[in-house]
């Protein structure tokens, strides 16, 4: 048996529409709201008493999701730092395919990204960057070079 796709990336934050924001900046669509509750969803998360809004944004392309969170019930609780080095234990990052990287970081920007180190070139194939936006959240970027 193997899997069929991968689906969505889920990332919990406590201000949804900052964060759904800054990724329509990004490039993103939103795809849809919901507020998810109920017996279902509390057995599938383990906990009791669920009620969150999300947002799911999907790439241009419709092939990769991103589903933001924010917990109403129970309280999101923080996983430790808030802004973690790049070199922590679990999920730290997620990356897009950018058309011109300068541009996109300076968009981000006036979301308060700011760049974790700088954009860097690897050999001739790719103009790299990771930049740190709201919640803390990592996003890579990569510029392919021609």
């Amino acid at each position: 048996m193997t899997i069929q796709r991968m689906d969505n990336v889920g990332i919990v934050v406590d201000d949804l529409e900052a964060a759904a924001a800054f990724f329509v900046e990004l490039g993103m669509e939103l795809e849809g709201k919901a507020q998810i509750e109920g017996p279902w969803a509390d057995r599938t998360v383990g906990l009791d008493g669920v009620r969150c809004d999300i947002t799911m944004m999907r790439t241009p392309d419709g092939h990769g999701r991103l589903e933001l969170a924010k917990y109403l019930t129970p309280a999101a609780i923080g996983a430790g730092e808030r802004n973690p080095p790049h070199n922590t234990l679990g999920m730290h990052r997620v990356m897009f395919a950018v058309d011109d990287i300068e541009d996109v970081v300076a968009r981000l920007r006036t979301h308060g990204a700011q760049l974790v180190g700088e954009v860097a070139q690897y050999e001739d194939s790719y103009r790299l960057c990771y930049v740190r936006g709201p919640e803390g959240i990592i996003v890579a970027l990569a510029e392919q070079l021609s």
